[in-house]
């Protein structure tokens, strides 16, 4: 994680834990999640360390009970404070020690989780990166760097279903990796009021670029 402190929007904490808000809200609402792990001053946000425990909940879901996953979870936290837990997985990053608990005939190994939490952590920050707010593009309108356009568009066609070739001839200037960024970005910072709209047209017709190669080789 990049600080030990770094506290993250229930959105991002989403994102992170490859999850969604809803889940993230729900472990907090039930406290399974323990108090020290998410604050609710201001606005509710949670320690980018508490990611790993949550994305643990749900993925082992499948093969251990919901009081299994919270002793997991009470376990690891009982035995240190939130700074220390960001802490730790901050240091696996770099000497990968093994995070697990044992219970009886039971060993839980959490380096899993902490990896895949750490890589979508990754992807966040690629994706703050790759984009701007500037008041002289767009009124300030989060968009690409280098480019005028703006990442809830690219991210409101995908999830209109229109497939990643066609956002890539509709958005020529973007390869592939700052097309999911975009996406990524606008899934972990939400704009506020309604969602936007697609144009019907884009998700079905092909672009004027296309027609007019089309053309081309139709006269050829």
């Amino acid at each position: 994680m990049s600080t030990e402190t770094e506290l993250l929007t229930t959105p991002e904490a989403a994102v992170v834990a490859g999850v969604d808000v809803r889940d993230v809200n729900r472990l907090i609402d039930e406290r399974i999640l323990p108090e020290d792990l998410y604050t609710n001053e201001d606005s509710r946000r949670v320690w980018a360390g508490a990611c790993a425990l949550i994305r643990f909940y749900y993925d082992a879901a499948p093969s251990l009970t919901a009081q299994e996953r919270k002793y997991a979870i009470d376990t690891l936290c009982g035995e240190m404070n939130a700074k220390a837990v960001v802490r730790l997985i901050k240091t696996w990053r770099h000497k990968r020690p093994h995070w697990k608990i044992e219970h009886h005939f039971l060993t839980l190994n959490f380096d899993r989780f902490i990896a895949d939490t750490l890589a979508e952590h990754d992807k966040l920050t690629r994706a703050r990166t790759a984009v701007t707010e500037d008041p002289e593009i767009l009124g300030g309108t989060p968009v690409i760097k280098g480019t005028r356009v703006p990442v809830y568009d690219v991210a409101a066609s995908a999830a209109a279903g229109v497939p990643m070739r066609r956002l890539q001839e509709t958005y020529p200037s973007l390869t592939r990796e700052l097309i999911e960024l975009a996406i990524l970005y606008a899934k972990a910072t939400p704009p506020r009021g309604r969602p936007r709209q697609v144009r019907r047209t884009m998700a079905t017709s092909p672009s004027r670029k296309v027609l007019r190669r089309r053309r081309h080789e139709a006269s050829r």
